[in-house]
C-alpha cells in the first residue's frame, strides 16, 4: 500500500463514521470524532471544540444525509493527514448542497480525529 492509499485509508476511517453519525442526527457521536480543540467551519460562523460542533450539528434538519468523495490527501507529519473532498448534503425537503469539504486529522493517543474542518460552497463564484 503507498502512502495515498494510506492516507485516503485513514481519512476514511474518521470520515466513515462522520457519515454515519450525521446521517443518523446524532450531534454528539460527531462532535466525539472532533479533537477538543477542533476548529469547525460549516455553512454557518465557525466555532472551536466539540460542543460548537455538537450544537452545529443539533441544528441540522432530520433526515439530512453526508455523502463524500475523497479528492486528494496530504500527509504533512505522521500524525496529520489532510483530505480535501466533494461531499454533499440531501435532505428531505428542498434540494441536496454541494460543498468542497477540507478536513485535517490528527493521531492521538487512542485514534485519529478532526482538528480542522471548513466547507466551502463553490456555486455562484466568480474569479
Amino acid at each position: 500500500m503507498n502512502s495515498t492509499n494510506d492516507d485516503e485509508h485513514v481519512l476514511r476511517g474518521v470520515l466513515d463514521s462522520w457519515k454515519t453519525a450525521v446521517d443518523a442526527h446524532e450531534p454528539e457521536e460527531v462532535a466525539r470524532l472532533f479533537t477538543e480543540d477542533a476548529i469547525f467551519q460549516g455553512l454557518h460562523p465557525y466555532g472551536v471544540g466539540r460542543p460548537g460542533v455538537a450544537e452545529y450539528y443539533a441544528s441540522q434538519p432530520l433526515g439530512m444525509t453526508a455523502t463524500y468523495q475523497v479528492l486528494e490527501t496530504r500527509r504533512y507529519a505522521d500524525d496529520l493527514v489532510l483530505g480535501y473532498l466533494d461531499t454533499e448534503f440531501t435532505f428531505t425537503d428542498r434540494p441536496p448542497v454541494d460543498v468542497k469539504l477540507a478536513v485535517l486529522v490528527k493521531r492521538l493517543a487512542d485514534g485519529w480525529y478532526i482538528a480542522h474542518y471548513q466547507v466551502s460552497r463553490l456555486d455562484g463564484c466568480q474569479a
